[in-house]
């Protein structure tokens, strides 16, 4: 009974599933000063993006409109004034060639950036549970065809399929749901393998074995059992593909690919800034800034859901730190009596 119990038992510091846990990931998050600020950041990214529409009318600007007279188009149509065009109209200038407000362009791509990062992120792991569940716990044909299916697609490069899959789609699909589909259907492997991984090890604990001799199903096992589990490893990977699903939509829209103008994008923004670079610098600081800033805050966010949720991993960390350190201490005292 003792030998049951020890190895059914929760591992010291691991968070069962539960509002309580929750309550506990959300105490350590708030003792971390990154985590805050990262979240802050980005609620007021979210925020900011969401109210994109009523900024804009507040700001009398539309996001679309050209400006030919805020253009010197003398000079190929670099902004009149310093730093961009920066104006009381215009609070971060206008872009360079068309006039349009950036101010109000730059949170309309963040729309679009935040909308298709976080639609890739639920398909990848959506298909990833089901790929990693089904190879886990299904026949071994079936594990065999989903694990070399998921090699295929962790192999794959998934920048160039994605130039090739949208550039071949018509252009009246959706551009922000097509990026959607192509990001999340070519980034599932790392989830399902991580998934399978999980669920063989957690298969063979005590619970599991319970619940089959109760005379539950596979499926109920897989969501009664092994969903709640699975929720720590899968949050914290979605955390961390959040701002990488967001540098491959900026890559596909820089590439030409990605939304269609006139809808803004930074990847978008950025692309058409590359002949401006010299003449307007601004242009270039604030897209590439922005996105920048998010991703930093996502990753950031990311690696502190991950501690939180498993607060060993920290604890290995420094307790390695402290070994390697003495390692290096001893090791040290040893050259200079030598």
């Amino acid at each position: 009974m003792t030998l049951l119990a020890d190895r059914s038992a929760p591992a010291p510091g691991a968070l069962a599933p539960g509002a309580g846990a929750a309550r506990q990931v959300w105490r350590r998050l708030r003792t971390r000063p990154s985590a805050v600020a990262s979240a802050a950041v980005l609620a007021a990214l979210v925020l900011l993006a969401l109210a994109a529409p009523l900024l804009a009318q507040l700001a009398g600007q539309d996001p679309n409109a050209y400006h030919d007279d805020l253009v010197d188009s003398a000079r190929g149509g670099v902004p009149l004034g310093s730093l961009g065009g920066i104006s009381a109209d215009h609070w971060l200038g206008v872009e360079p060639g068309t006039g349009r407000d950036l101010f109000t362009r730059l949170l309309h791509g963040a729309r679009i950036s935040l909308l298709v990062a976080l639609g890739a992120t639920a398909v990848q792991v959506t298909v990833g549970i089901a790929a990693g569940l089904t190879a886990a716990l299904g026949n071994r044909v079936v594990a065999t065809l989903i694990g070399r299916t998921t090699d295929v697609m962790i192999a794959l490069p998934m920048l160039v399929l994605g130039v090739a899959l949208t550039a071949v789609v018509p252009p009246d699909f959706p551009r922000p749901l097509l990026l959607i589909l192509v990001i999340g259907l070519l980034g599932w492997g790392g989830t399902a393998r991580m998934v399978r991984a999980q669920t063989l090890a957690l298969r063979e604990l005590d619970f599991v074995a319970a619940a089959r001799l109760s005379g539950n199903g596979t499926l109920r096992i897989a969501r009664r059992e092994l969903l709640p589990s699975l929720a720590a490893p899968v949050i914290t990977l979605a955390a961390i593909n959040v701002p990488t699903n967001m540098v491959v939509e900026a890559s596909l829209s820089f590439l030409g690919v990605g939304v269609k103008p006139p809808t803004p994008s930074w990847g978008q923004m950025l692309s058409s800034a590359q002949t401006w670079f010299r003449a307007d610098p601004t242009y270039v600081l604030l897209p590439a800034g922005m996105l920048f800033v998010t991703v930093l805050a996502f990753t950031v966010l990311g690696d502190a859901v991950r501690t939180a949720l498993d607060p060993r991993e920290a604890s290995r960390l420094r307790i390695g730190t402290r070994a390697g350190a003495r390692t290096g201490t001893r090791a040290g005292r040893k050259e200079r009596k030598a």
